[in-house]
């Protein structure tokens, strides 16, 4: 009895399923994306928590830590970065936003001189951006400006920040710099997200809700601070974990 394998890559690993005795069927449908739902349980995976963030340029009542979730009010405009720099991780992260359109995002690899002395109602002017954006924005963008939003997309735009670094993996936004999703997996407002990303040696890969979407190599640094971004709406994260790799 013939035996066929097939091996999906998923994140680092590899399943074999074998099928007895049936041969493949020939599909001229395009091959689905492999999905890789990681909960961050395991070994060396550990949980982030209130005493692994240290608060940058923000209010101190803008982040408030209950147990495994962290409510950020999204004011004034600013981060709370890692108690240390990453170099090569893995990281988990839910999150919902609170109100249509909010904005915020998760920042890889910012750099110690990106968050000196940054004051309140600016952004790091460095560091790769996994960006965490509602679908109003796009709605709201578009209504206040009058003009179509294709420079960016609500599903999980990853690109670098002021003078760093990065090649986007395709689609590409029109400037050239942003990664944009290869589908729209986000939830709307009010609905838990699932986020895994995988940075290492320079490489940052994002997974939306289970599935693999966008990201960006060559990116320069590739070691500094993680930071989640308040950015004037509410949003909440939950079940942040890390597992930082040699």
């Amino acid at each position: 009895m013939t035996m066929t394998s097939r091996c999906l890559a998923i994140g680092l690993g590899c399943a074999i399923l074998f099928v007895q005795g049936v041969q493949p069927a020939v599909s001229e449908e395009p091959a689905t994306i492999a999905r890789a739902f990681i909960d961050g349980v395991g070994p060396g995976w550990r949980a982030l928590g209130e005493p692994d963030f240290v608060n940058v340029n923000t209010d101190p009542d803008t982040w408030t830590w209950k147990e495994n979730e962290v409510h950020c009010t999204g004011r004034p405009v600013g981060v709370t970065r890692s108690q240390k720099p990453v170099t090569n991780f893995e990281l988990v992260a839910h999150w919902r936003h609170l109100k249509s359109g909010g904005n915020s995002g998760i920042f890889v690899w910012a750099s110690e001189s990106a968050l000196t002395g940054l004051k309140p109602n600016a952004l790091p002017p460095g560091g790769i951006e996994v960006q965490v954006l509602d679908h109003g924005y796009a709605e709201q963008y578009e209504k206040s400006t009058g003009k179509k939003p294709d420079w960016f997309t609500t599903n999980g735009d990853v690109f670098p920040v002021g003078t760093s670094k990065m090649t986007p993996f395709p689609p590409v936004a029109p400037d050239g710099k942003r990664s944009f999703p290869r589908k729209t997996l986000s939830k709307g407002v009010g609905e838990w997200n699932h986020y895994y990303v995988r940075a290492i040696n320079g490489e940052v890969r994002l997974w939306v809700n289970g599935e693999e979407v966008s990201g960006g190599t060559n990116c320069e640094p590739r070691t500094g601070y993680l930071c989640l971004e308040s950015e004037g709406a509410p949003v909440e994260f939950k079940n942040l974990r890390i597992r930082e790799l040699p």
